[in-house]
């Protein structure tokens, strides 16, 4: 039976690490034309320092490491990020404590979690342009998949929050720096809803079999 277990956990925040440095001058480009222009460099800050504080954290409960990445992330992430992700993670970490493994339905419940906390926190809706376009239809894709074994559920969350981050180009943006640019901010893809299919894309490549 697939389980998304402590060493699962690991691998996610390691994987973040490395694919937040390497996308991180397009997630800059992105933030650029609609934004500050760092939400590149955060998101590989906070995440290049997510991996060293979970390093050597193998036997650890689930609650336990994400609520370190959490607390990470709301210390050295700049801008709104910091605390959107951080709220992410802590919701998840409040759902895992105790526990190092995760059966496909827990995991849904706990990314349930994680997208009430990041709507509490930035009071975002789906067709606003921020990251709740991603992450929305992921937690949804999640939930729709999860009698498919975990795996296939992430893989369809995957799929779902990349087309979430597309579907921003067109919009026009309602919340955060975006949303003071107007008809502007059309025609751009927004970076945390970018940041945002590249955290699920991730998560689905860190099952350990």
């Amino acid at each position: 039976m697939e389980e998304f277990t402590s060493e699962s956990a690991l691998k996610w925040c390691d994987n973040l690490a490395e694919i937040y440095q390497q996308k991180k001058d397009e997630l800059t480009e992105l933030d650029r034309q609609i934004g500050d222009a760092d939400h590149g460099l955060n998101m590989a800050r906070g995440f290049t320092t997510v991996a060293g504080k979970v390093n050597g954290m193998a036997n650890q409960d689930i609650g336990t490491i994400f609520r370190t990445v959490a607390m990470t992330l709301i210390s050295t992430v700049g801008g709104a990020s910091g605390p959107l992700y951080g709220s992410f993670f802590l919701q998840m970490a409040g759902k895992a404590i105790g526990k190092k493994s995760l059966t496909t339905n827990e995991l849904s419940d706990l990314l349930q979690a994680g997208l009430q906390g990041v709507i509490m926190r930035g009071k975002a809706v789906v067709g606003d342009k921020t990251m709740i376009d991603a992450l929305s239809p992921a937690v949804r894709a999640m939930e729709e998949n999860k009698e498919k074994g975990l795996q296939e559920a992430l893989n369809e969350a995957a799929k779902s929050a990349r087309q979430g981050a597309e579907s921003t180009i067109p919009v026009i943006a309602k919340k955060g720096r975006a949303s003071y640019l107007g008809e502007r901010s059309k025609g751009h893809e927004d970076p945390g809803a970018e940041s945002t299919a590249l955290l699920f894309e991730q998560l689905a490549k860190s099952v350990v079999i």
